[in-house]
């Protein structure tokens, strides 16, 4: 298993991070190529499933995810359950105060392909942290403009 955890301060209140946060279907507006939907549940409860579909033009992977801890406004962990994304995802939201939060992003994951995975997951990490990193960047824009609905 590998960990990847990044943060990200965020200009809104816990809770509106929190919905931005966990409006599956409009994930693809701040995630790099992704795409999610809630496949089986309300998407707000244990046992929900996401499908989040990551590529261009049709080429990518599809990760299936199930909801294992569903804590609002505080922490959401999702097992991934597809044959590439294997592993565990943490969102967590952190209060800062009345007009700020953290959003913390963590995977704990296996990688795939075996041994060949496990020889150039340190070669792929940088540029996996990075697109985290990056997809940061795009939520804290999505979550400071959030509106429900």
């Amino acid at each position: 298993m590998t960990d990847v955890v990044v943060s990200v301060d965020v200009a809104v209140p816990a809770g509106t991070a929190w919905l931005a946060l966990t409006d599956w279907e409009r994930q693809g507006e701040w995630m790099l190529g992704t795409e999610v939907k809630v496949v089986e549940g309300n998407g707000r409860s244990v046992g929900s499933k996401l499908s989040a579909f990551t590529g261009v033009a049709g080429i990518g992977f599809t990760d299936t995810m199930e909801i294992t801890s569903w804590e609002p406004p505080l922490r959401c962990v999702v097992r991934h359950l597809g044959k590439i994304v294997q592993g565990t995802g943490v969102f967590q939201v952190i209060e800062k105060g009345p007009h700020s939060s953290t959003f913390v992003w963590a995977e704990h994951l296996r990688p795939p392909f075996g041994v060949v995975g496990r020889l150039g997951w340190p070669v792929a990490k940088p540029g996996f942290e990075l697109g985290l990193r990056l997809c940061l960047r795009r939520f804290v824009k999505y979550a400071e403009g959030y509106r429900v609905g």
